[in-house]
């Protein structure tokens, strides 16, 4: 029986082409495999088509845009994740689930490997890979751009030598990764760090110095997942879609970041993404009013670890999934409605309500019904500040 290899296809040229060059190199089959996470751009049917006619055996169409939003994107709001404290983790919390439906292919379609376009110095190859051994370890995987040295010169000639049906003469400067949770721009002329953005690497987002009237928006949480905006019932996915699109219109969520990738250098992306920095604002901003004290700012810190574990490909391991645990157990109270305004790239908090909060209005007011115990104060001071009395006193005595 010919052996099988399920490839990760998104219907541009460099995977276009490894399906030839992967039967030529290893005289398997091949299965392209896409995945549906809310990207836009081409109708798959078209992407699915394409995989044929480039020599394709089977070509597989997965519709994941729910289950994205779902168990992948609201575990990241409510951990209000982001790398490196700017970074919603776009690229990251799509490829754990791109790899359950490419293993969920090989195994359906009988390969024995799975092959990604990822290039040796970024960090989605350890994303696909470590995924995949994760929950398939009998998989192998291989990386025809990596492993084959496929450059986009070799792709170009591939194609137009075998008259593949792919667009080879058009000349992008950036390298983009998109899907309902944001956009991730790179490359070209980006790469140097003192260059600023221009328009053309934005689509996302509208110009927030150009804005239009300001956009006042009511978002209502059941335990930290956004169910309702300004009223009315909502997906997790119609939540992302429509403040994707309210927030866009302001210019809000624009990201410039020189990061730290997991391989050990440091790369400036560009990002957009309206809806996860609007959700994440209102979300943060309503568990200042739930979670208690001690509890945020634990899980803060927990926050920032989970954000770390994600984007360097650790989905799966144990230690993500007992911070999933603690961090789902943290939103148990998290229930309300948040009032921001979104206007010219900032989404402005501007009321909180909750039946769940910890905020009592009787013991914050200065006015009347003050039922804060004042008297008690003065006690509380002496005991909280004993030992650094004691410590300041030792070093007067050592120095004196």
């Amino acid at each position: 029986m010919t052996e099988r290899i399920v490839l990760a296809y998104s219907g541009g040229l460099d995977t276009s082409v490894a399906i030839g060059w992967i039967a030529d190199a290893t005289g398997a089959e091949v299965i392209a495999v896409a995945v549906d996470v809310g990207q836009g751009g081409e109708d798959l049917e078209v992407i699915r088509q394409r995989a044929l006619d480039c020599g394709a055996v089977e070509a597989y169409i997965a519709d994941a845009r729910d289950e994205f939003a779902e168990e992948y994107c609201m575990p990241a709001l409510k951990a209000n994740g982001l790398y490196q404290d700017k970074y919603p983790l776009v690229s990251s919390l799509s490829r754990p689930v791109i790899v359950k439906h490419l293993v969920a292919a090989a195994l359906k379609f009988g390969a024995t490997t799975v092959a990604h376009g990822c290039t040796g110095k970024g960090n989605d190859q350890v994303r696909f890979e470590v995924g995949i051994t994760s929950i398939a370890p009998g998989l192998k995987c291989i990386a025809p751009v990596r492993d084959l040295a496929l450059t986009r010169d070799k792709a170009i000639e591939y194609a137009e030598k075998h008259s593949l049906p792919i667009e080879t003469t058009k000349k992008n400067p950036f390298s983009i990764d998109q899907n309902v949770w944001g956009r991730a721009i790179e490359t070209g002329f980006l790469e140097d760090i003192w260059n600023a953005p221009t328009k053309d690497v934005y689509n996302y987002t509208d110009d927030p110095a150009f804005p239009p009237v300001p956009d006042e928006v009511i978002i209502t949480f059941a335990k930290g997942i956004p169910v309702a905006i300004d009223g009315k019932p909502v997906t997790p996915l119609q939540a992302i879609e429509e403040m994707n699109r309210r927030g866009g219109a302001q210019g809000i969520g624009r990201i410039d970041i020189v990061e730290d990738r997991l391989v050990g250098i440091k790369s400036r992306e560009v990002y957009e993404a309206p809806g996860a920095m609007v959700l994440i604002e209102a979300h943060r901003e309503l568990e200042n009013v739930c979670i208690e004290r001690e509890l945020g700012r634990y899980k803060r810190g927990v926050a920032q670890k989970w954000a770390e574990l994600v984007y360097d490909g650790m989905w799966s391991s144990p230690l993500k999934h007992s911070l999933d645990a603690f961090i789902d157990s943290t939103q148990d109270h998290v229930n309300g409605d948040v009032r921001l305004e979104l206007h010219g790239g900032r989404a402005t908090v501007t009321g909180r309500r909750s039946e769940t909060g910890l905020y009592d209005f009787n013991l914050a007011t200065y006015d009347e019904g003050d039922t804060f115990d004042q008297s008690a104060a003065r006690g509380f001071i002496e005991i909280y500040g004993l030992a650094a009395k004691q410590a300041a006193a030792r070093e007067a005595r050592l120095q004196g």
